[in-house]
């Protein structure tokens, strides 16, 4: 066997296609991963419609996955200076060719914001070799982050988290949340169901969710909420209401918001208590803008008022260690039972942009 299949995105808009793909000749220090299951999500929802900029179409896209290494050149190590070999089961993180060397790396401490940063699936190109990871390969650059899932972690746990898990991981670190805080999550998709989890972890008091449809809600209670709000059936005076009944008057200690709307925002910011903090992790692309008054809702209120970009090594390390502890408790692996075959990634993707499930799973390799 020579070649092996991929899934293209030709251009914005364009109809995916199922390309035969010719096997990469290993660089030393490369591997070759065998994908098992790779994740479909609202990123690549937002590359469809051409919503992101820098993308050098045509592309395989699929940030996040996890399989078995097929083959590697050289010594490849993880950063405990462990071998990789044949056969491990592992995912990577999806950010690459982060520099080290620029001011955000050295001097503003945020990798995140890094001007060489790369992601596979999503900034590397057909041109670039295969590097997404809607195939039944992908190809692992040297340098590339992978990591062991731990034996107790299943694959369909940690790619039910997908790349939402290390998001909300993020996000629920940089929000400062302490024990016994109140928390409210506006949004429940991913991002919110996991940054449900993690603030339940982390010993947050009351957790409240707000989102749509009703099963999300319902994931939503499994994941760690106290209450679900349905706003398409609780009007926002109501939810405020109901925020402020809990909390005395004052409004959640955390707000964080995952909706990826910006009408969401002025919301979040009168749902949370004075000196408390707002933190936007939802706003991944240019949704449009919002108005609010910059004495009522933030300076008057003495808010934190936070935004969240992306992941780095340490999220989403983070993620499958705490993943791995706890997937017994919350159920991840529910949001891995709809899947697809590389052949019907256009119907994954149709599915998600609908919403017509929380997240698609591509069953690459059947395991």
């Amino acid at each position: 066997m020579d070649s092996f299949r991929s899934v293209i995105m030709p251009a914005p808009g364009a109809p995916l296609e199922v390309i035969s793909t010719a096997f990469p000749k290993l660089e030393p220090g490369a591997m070759l991963l065998e994908v098992h299951l790779a994740e479909v999500c609202g990123t690549d929802v937002h590359l469809h419609h051409g919503r992101l900029s820098g993308v050098p179409y045509p592309l395989v896209p699929g940030h996040v996955c996890v399989g078995a290494i097929a083959d590697l050149n050289g010594e490849v190590k993880d950063i405990y200076g462990h071998t990789f070999g044949v056969g491990d089961l592992v995912t990577f993180l999806d950010v690459h060719e982060t520099c080290g060397n620029c001011w955000h790396c050295l001097v503003g401490k945020n990798s995140t914001r890094c001007p060489s940063r790369k992601v596979y699936g999503i900034t590397y190109g057909q041109q670039d070799g295969p590097l997404g990871g809607w195939a039944e390969y992908v190809y692992l650059k040297p340098g590339v982050q992978a990591i062991r899932l731990p034996r107790e972690l299943s694959a369909d746990t940690f790619i039910g988290g997908g790349c939402g898990a290390p998001t909300a991981y993020h996000a629920v670190e940089r929000s400062g949340l302490r024990m016994n805080d109140t928390v409210v999550v506006q949004g429940t998709g991913p991002v919110g169901l996991s940054a449900i989890a993690f603030a339940r972890i982390r010993g947050a008091g009351q957790i409240i969710a707000i989102g749509a449809p009703q099963d999300r809600c319902f994931l939503a209670l499994a994941m760690g909420a106290d209450q679900a709000l349905n706003f398409e059936e609780v009007p926002e005076s109501q939810r405020l209401d109901i925020i402020r009944s809990i909390t005395n008057g004052r409004g959640a200690d955390v707000v964080i918001e995952a909706t990826g709307s910006p009408a969401a925002i002025v919301e979040g910011m009168n749902l949370t208590r004075d000196a408390g903090t707002y933190l936007v992790v939802g706003q991944y692309t240019d949704n449009g803008e919002t108005s609010m008054n910059p004495h009522l809702h933030l300076n008057r209120k003495h808010l934190n008022l936070l935004g969240c970009w992306g992941s780095d090594y340490s999220h989403f390390s983070g993620a499958i260690q705490t993943m791995a502890r706890y997937q017994e408790k919350i159920p991840w692996r529910e949001l891995a039972k709809w899947r697809y075959s590389l052949d019907r990634a256009a119907q994954a993707l149709d599915d998600i942009q609908e919403r017509r499930v929380p997240k698609a799973v591509l069953n690459v390799i059947h395991i």
